[in-house]
């Protein structure tokens, strides 16, 4: 543990990475006890409700390597971090509990949502994502660059395929697959009220497959090919479809050769909120 830190919106102090504690929207619940092994994880993701799903991905030490990543990344941090505390643990899946637009990606940017404890929220990445959310109506804030920083999801979800930092973004297969659980049981749970759902990069794409598929919804065959602006219909056991989005990543490599532009990230943002 690090000395204790400032958090940049409170003004509580916390240790890095945090204990279970009074950071904003923590969504611990006492008495969870953390997975540490697949089958850990599996029994854990048998949670009947978002609550209780949310406090046991919030403590997950399932997988060694990347339990070792996000907590060395907290205690070392970056530069121009260094006067806040980091998150340092997985981050569960945030906004609306009943969503319409339901956004899958990759996992926590390192020095993002590891140290905001909210996904996507803290890197040049999320700055696009949460702009464009903004200006299709999907945020109440064009920003969001810490929990606990007012900003709130309109009808939206979002959730990462992979819950810890990652080193160079890159998950083993079986650190993918022993997290998969968190994500399946947070489909099957939102899923009778999503309508679009917007898939980040391939990664997000196979995810959002994979777990829709685990909740009994069917998908064309072939498997649909990622792409941006690529669209697939899903149909669940009841009959009823939701629409899956391929968006092309907003990461830094992306938006500043131009082949993801504001303009296209709207484009399909626009698309999911029209058909919420």
């Amino acid at each position: 543990m690090t000395s204790l830190r400032p958090h940049p919106v409170t003004g509580d102090t916390f240790t890095s990475p945090v204990s279970p504690s009074g950071w904003p929207d923590d969504p611990f619940l006492p008495g969870t006890s953390p997975a540490t092994s697949a089958a850990g994880v599996r029994n854990g993701a048998d949670a009947g409700s978002l609550a209780v799903l949310d406090s046991g991905v919030s403590v997950c030490r399932a997988c060694p390597r990347l339990v070792a990543w996000r907590e060395k990344v907290a205690v070392e941090k970056r530069a121009s971090f260094a006067d806040q505390p980091y998150w340092g643990r997985p981050i569960a899946g945030w906004g609306s509990t009943t969503p319409r637009v339901l956004i899958v990606g990759l996992a926590p940017a390192a020095h993002g949502g590891n140290r905001t404890g909210r996904i996507f929220t803290g890197d040049r990445s999320g700055d696009w994502l949460f702009a464009s959310l903004h200006r299709v109506g999907l945020a109440v804030q064009p920003t969001s660059e810490h929990a606990g920083d007012g900003q709130q999801l309109i009808d939206t979800r979002m959730a990462a395929a992979v819950r810890c930092a990652p080193p160079d973004n890159k998950p083993t297969i079986e650190e993918r697959d022993t997290c998969a659980p968190w994500l399946h049981a947070e489909v099957a749970l939102v899923a009778p009220h999503v309508r679009a759902v917007v898939a980040l990069g391939s990664y997000g794409w196979d995810a959002a497959l994979r777990s829709f598929r685990a909740a009994g919804y069917a998908a064309p065959r072939p498997k649909p090919k990622f792409g941006h602006g690529a669209r697939a219909v899903l149909t669940g056991p009841d009959g009823r479809e939701v629409v899956l989005l391929g968006s092309y990543h907003p990461s830094q490599q992306n938006t500043f050769t131009g082949r993801l532009t504001e303009e296209m990230l709207d484009a399909v943002l626009g698309e999911a909120a029209a058909l919420r």
